[in-house]
Parts: C-alpha cells; sequence; structure tokens
C-alpha cells in the first residue's frame, strides 16, 4: 500500500511513517519546511510541500492509495488548522481516497460527564493547552463538514515519545483512562494503532480513540 504522510517530521507522523515502512508499506513524507524535509527517517521519502496547497494534495492524493494527515498548530499560536485539513480533504475527495487525520483530545467526550468535551475539563486540558485543544475541536469540526472519507483519531490526554509495546486500548468518542485516572499512550503506540486502522478499517468509524 502507498501511503502518504503530510506532517511526516513531527511527532506523529513520523512514527507512523517508521511503523507503516516496518509492515512493509511504502511511504512517502511530505513536510512544508525545506530543513525538515532534508531529514532522513527509516523506510520513508521525505519531500517539501504544504498541505494547504490544493495542487500538491491533489498531485499526492491520486499518487497513493491513504493519506495521513499529521499536522498541527505549533502551541500557542492561533494558527489555522482548519485550511490543511479542508484542503487535504477536497483532494482526497476528487481522488477517491481515504484519509486519516491524527488530531487531538479536544473534541472526545469526557470519561464521567459524556455531555462535556475534554476541551472544556481542566483536569485534561488546563488552561494553557487550551489553544491547541481548540485546534483540534475546530478541525474535527472541519472534518465533520465534509464528504470526503475521512477517520479522525484522538490521541489520548497526553501523548508522548515512548516505546512500542503493541498493545493499545481502543474507544469511541469518549476519552480513555486507566485505572488510576491517567490517560495516555506513547506515539510509537498511537502509530500502531494508526496503521492497523489503515489496513483494517473499522466500518462505520469516523471518531476513535486509543490509550493504554
Amino acid at each position: 500500500m502507498k501511503i502518504a504522510i503530510i506532517g511526516a517530521t513531527g511527532m506523529a507522523g513520523s512514527r507512523i511513517a517508521v511503523e507503516a515502512a516496518r509492515r512493509g508499506h511504502i511511504d512517502s513524507g511530505y513536510s512544508r519546511s525545506e530543513a525538515s524535509a532534508g531529514r532522513t527517517a527509516p523506510g520513508i521519502t521525505l519531500s517539501t510541500a504544504d498541505a494547504t496547497d490544493p495542487e500538491a494534495m491533489g498531485r499526492i492524493a491520486a499518487e497513493h492509495d491513504v493519506i495521513v494527515l499529521a499536522t498541527r498548530p505549533a502551541p500557542g499560536t492561533r494558527e489555522d488548522a482548519t485550511s490543511p485539513v479542508t484542503v487535504v480533504l477536497d483532494a482526497a475527495l476528487g481522488a477517491g481516497r481515504r484519509v486519516i487525520v491524527i488530531g487531538g483530545a479536544g473534541p472526545l467526550r469526557c470519561p464521567d460527564r459524556p455531555d462535556q468535551l475534554v476541551i472544556d475539563d481542566q483536569r485534561f486540558v488546563p488552561e494553557q493547552w487550551r489553544s491547541i485543544a481548540q485546534a483540534s475541536v475546530d478541525q474535527f469540526n472541519a472534518c465533520g463538514a465534509h464528504d470526503a472519507d475521512w477517520t479522525y483519531l484522538s490521541p489520548p490526554a497526553l501523548l508522548g515519545s515512548g516505546t512500542r509495546t503493541g498493545s493499545y486500548r481502543r474507544g469511541g468518542n469518549q476519552l480513555l483512562i486507566d485505572v488510576n485516572g491517567e490517560s495516555r499512550i506513547s506515539a510509537e503506540d498511537l502509530a500502531v494503532a494508526a496503521v492497523d486502522e489503515i489496513e483494517n478499517p473499522q466500518l462505520g468509524t469516523r471518531h476513535f480513540t486509543v490509550a493504554y
């Protein structure tokens, strides 16, 4: 399978590239920064492309089977999160391709308050994280308004570099917590879940999350 990873030099995108290559898929990674695109990663070819460029995204969609969108605004910024996802979804719709969006936890439902979004719960989203959480909510809403074939993967509250165990719990649109009330996973195991979904799509699923 040919997989295009937009945002392939970020924490999630780079791990997904490694995991996909590990399973024998052909990866093409894209970054909007020429400096980032010059990096090398096992099993992946990196090129420069801006997710807000319709022509570039159209070409990439036509050349690949699946697109992974793993771009995120920088923490503390108000950078538009909806333009990249809309442009990529437009390209995917035109080419008849599927998109896996690696988003944020903001649009998930709280584990004990299903009528409340995680973004509004300071146990999981302290004030200093609210800007980036709002970007993920905006991103998810942009997906919901689009006719393309998309799946939105929300990480748990805490996502960081770690080790690949190959194990995770999968949930729906409600934040997963463990027996200690923590919601976390390594980027490496998030990548396992993402590639599992690429290889074996769960029919009818548009939004899901994973955690330990």
